[in-house]
């Protein structure tokens, strides 16, 4: 319930409680104004005395509706009592003067809260009959035309009190709906809300398992590499340096030595490259678009190509792992390039968009067919299937357009995880 909606309820509480003392107070001025023209007799002995019994079961009601627990508009038994005997003495005091019926109208406002069920109809026509009484010049009645005139106002009060009651309890009905609907709406925003942190909770978790599982990849392709190659050339050089350590020929000596020399350069080339592919140094100062346009720059000082960065919407931090896998993605493209494309030109973009972030590398080579690509090279780098393994451990994707004598495009799409640190 809203503070207006509090605010109206206190306000009709208060006219249900201090209500019939106004009409009451309303009803005794009137009479006593009129006393000098109206012929009081002994009637007004009584009058006071009814008045007295009228204010004493207000004072009698009041603390009842105090004491009571729960909402004070919940009809029961004592406020039926309570109805009945007003409505009495207001009968009562309407026969002695007319203008008593404006007590006798308090049975209008609030029938609905101290009668239950159907009876509410039959509280407020016994209301219509004093009224109309009264409206019909008081009682007793003298003659037919008061008789016919008290029936024509006693159909027009009660008719009309009927309809409004009518239309009050269906306006109570359709506010309950109301409730009701909001109750059930409260209900679903909680349900939606609460899977909707469940989502974003399990959401977390994906990328937390997508990045352990890109680390255990990783650490499974290094030990590879470092198996396959470093620890090969390694064991060669020892080899070597038996030899040389066994034998007495200079000249046998100086040529296994220079295999030696040779497997020791070969072995640090693959080892300086494992570590470059682990962890890039381009992000260690820069973020991602930094890195990136560094990285383009140096490509093309290096090659003779020319080559172009580009940047497009509005670059955000990224994750360490969404960064690490973009620019390894492009360093193996402009890599591929480099030994494969003979381009004039070739260009790099970036874009933030929304919820993802995309890397597009395009030359305007000689171009292959896709799907004639070999596996992975021997001479550095993992291919196209290890640029594809990369995006998707981090629930991306990499696309691959190219023809022969058309140039090539490499497409990775990656969620924008942001780094909040």
């Amino acid at each position: 319930m809203t503070t207006k909606d509090r605010q109206i309820e206190r306000r009709w509480e208060q006219l249900h409680t201090w209500g019939p003392y106004g009409l009451l107070g309303v009803s005794v001025v009137l009479a006593l104004a009129s006393a000098g023209v109206i012929d009081r007799s002994g009637e007004w002995y009584a009058a006071w005395a009814l008045v007295v019994a009228a204010v004493a079961l207000q004072l009698w009601w009041h603390g009842t509706r105090a004491r009571r627990a729960g909402p004070g508009r919940i009809p029961s038994r004592a406020g039926t009592a309570y109805y009945v005997v007003r409505w009495a003495i207001g009968f009562a005091l309407t026969w002695i003067d007319p203008f008593f019926a404006f007590y006798a109208a308090a049975g209008y406002m609030d029938a609905d809260e101290l009668i239950p069920g159907r009876w509410q109809r039959l509280g407020l026509f016994a209301s219509a009959v004093t009224v109309a009484a009264a409206q019909a010049g008081g009682l007793p009645f003298g003659s037919g035309v008061q008789w016919i005139l008290f029936a024509a106002l006693l159909v027009a009060n009660s008719g009309l009190q009927m309809v409004v009651a009518h239309l009050t309890q269906q306006e109570a009905q359709r506010s309950r709906e109301r409730t009701e609907t909001i109750t059930e709406l409260e209900r679903t925003n909680a349900a939606l809300q609460q899977a909707l942190d469940e989502n974003a909770a399990l959401h977390a978790q994906l990328l937390v398992q997508a990045r352990e599982a890109g680390v255990a990849d990783e650490r499974r392709r290094l030990a590879a590499e470092i198996h396959d190659t470093i620890a090969q050339g390694l064991t060669g050089i020892i080899a070597q340096l038996q030899v040389v350590a066994n034998t007495s020929d200079p000249e046998a000596a100086r040529v296994h030595l220079g295999r030696a020399s040779e497997l020791a350069r070969q072995s640090l080339g693959e080892a300086r490259r494992s570590v470059h592919n682990l962890a890039p140094v381009a992000l260690e100062h820069d973020g991602l678009p930094e890195a990136l346009k560094k990285t383009v720059a140096d490509w093309a000082r290096r090659t003779g190509v020319r080559a172009d960065f580009t940047l497009t919407g509005t670059a955000e931090h990224l994750h360490e792992e969404i960064s690490a896998t973009l620019l390894r993605i492009a360093q193996e493209a402009l890599s591929n390039a480099s030994r494969h494309a003979r381009a004039a030109r070739l260009g790099v973009t970036l874009s933030f968009m929304g919820d993802e972030v995309t890397l597009d590398v395009r030359d305007d080579g000689r171009g292959f067919d896709p799907a004639a690509v070999p596996g992975r090279t021997g001479n550095g780098g993992f291919g196209l299937d290890g640029m594809r393994a990369r995006a998707e451990r981090v629930a991306g994707s990499l696309t691959l357009e190219s023809e022969p004598g058309r140039g090539t495009a490499v497409s990775a799409r990656v969620p924008l995880v942001r780094d909040d640190r």
